[in-house]
């Protein structure tokens, strides 16, 4: 019985695994190599999804340590990342307390504001305490392909989703 609470305490913390994994490593950087203007940001994905449906799996503090983590991978200056997580959070409070019941277009609209509130928040602090420089054109390619595969993921932790609160009264 001790395995299978444990197991249910790891699978019920996935999200947050996944978050820091793909903030320690440069996933998003590994595409590009293959396909010039492949990019995509799978941690706003996984923030606007689970903060959205369910806030106690990611909390804020976990948002911002994991979007630390990824400014010094990345080599960015500090906070950049999470500000533009805590943005994208931000939005998905927001939108989970103003609506009832939410669909995929529903999602996939009101995720477009948030990513690209957190990338104007991005691009103007990177541009304006930074000697970093950043197109605009690499930033709309990575905010079209995010904007692609949110569907694709949306489904995919909706499953994962189930089985998490499967037996559960949630």
């Amino acid at each position: 019985m001790l395995n299978f609470s444990l197991s249910r305490k790891i699978i019920n913390i996935g999200p947050l695994i996944l978050l820091y994994y793909l903030s320690i490593s440069e996933i998003d950087t590994h595409f590009e190599n293959y396909f010039e203007i492949l990019s995509f940001n799978i941690q706003l994905i996984i923030i606007y999804y689970w903060v959205s449906k369910r806030p106690e799996t990611l909390g804020s503090g976990h948002i911002f340590l994991a979007g630390l983590i990824n400014d010094v991978v990345m080599g960015v200056p500090l906070g950049l990342s999470s500000l533009s997580y805590l943005v994208v959070s931000l939005v998905a409070t927001y939108v989970k307390n103003m609506t009832v019941n939410t669909r995929i277009t529903t999602d996939w609209f009101t995720f477009f504001i948030a990513i690209f509130c957190s990338n104007l928040t991005f691009f103007i602090l990177i541009t304006n305490f930074s000697e970093i420089s950043i197109s605009a054109i690499e930033m709309s390619y990575n905010t079209f392909f995010t904007l692609i595969f949110f569907p694709f993921f949306w489904f995919f932790f909706t499953f994962y989703n189930s089985i998490i609160t499967s037996g559960r009264n949630v």
